[in-house]
């Protein structure tokens, strides 16, 4: 495996969380895809209001972030970014998107990562840093993974290509009939995705 210089830090991350007889193919630091995405696994605290947002519930969203109303929010992610993701709760998006959501949502700043080996996707998330962290420790976080999820390889698919506002988007199918999509900003290069993308559709 060919991994660039920025890519293999992730490497020496994933490597200490596999079986000896298990080896990494591929690996890319990404970004949740934006837009709709899969229900939560677990049930909602209280059933949705009756009814939509109304035309200016969305505009006043698109206005100010702030100012939420509910179904507005999904509305403007929808008329912006698409759809990130389905699945039914439960599912295998559901599952792997409700814990990168989580990690992501603690203290400190988490880079998300996918590693394919010739066994698993994984799905993982470095250590958190804070905004003022020095280079030092920034390199020492980025190496330091924890594992969210994992799926066998051969019960997935994947392609890559542009979306809406995401030039460079990975969607990754489940055997389920579930789906997730993940990206890299606009500067980034797009060939670590293609290169999960390979991996995942190799022999």
């Amino acid at each position: 495996m060919t991994v660039d210089g920025s890519q293999a830090r992730y490497v020496e991350g994933i490597a200490p969380l596999l079986p000896v007889d298990e080896r990494v193919r591929a690996v890319a630091r990404v970004r949740a895809g934006g837009g709709l995405t899969p229900a939560s696994p677990s049930p909602p605290s209280a059933p949705p209001a009756a009814g939509g947002p109304g035309f200016l519930g969305v505009l006043l969203n698109v206005l100010s972030p702030n100012i939420t109303f509910g179904r507005a929010d999904n509305a403007v992610d929808w008329l912006v970014f698409g759809v990130g993701g389905r699945g039914d709760p439960g599912s295998q998006a559901s599952v792997l998107h409700h814990a990168l959501t989580v990690a992501v949502q603690g203290a400190g700043v988490r880079t998300l990562v996918l590693g394919v080996t010739d066994k698993r996707l994984l799905v993982g998330a470095t250590a958190p840093v804070g905004l003022l962290s020095s280079s030092a420790a920034d390199e020492r976080a980025q190496a330091d993974i924890e594992l969210l999820g994992s799926v066998p390889r051969t019960t997935v698919a994947a392609r890559f290509g542009r979306y809406r506002l995401n030039w460079k988007r990975l969607r990754i199918d489940f055997a389920d009939g579930s789906w997730l999509s993940f990206h890299v900003p606009l500067a980034d290069s797009g060939r670590p995705l293609r290169e999960i993308a390979a991996a995942l559709s190799a022999g």
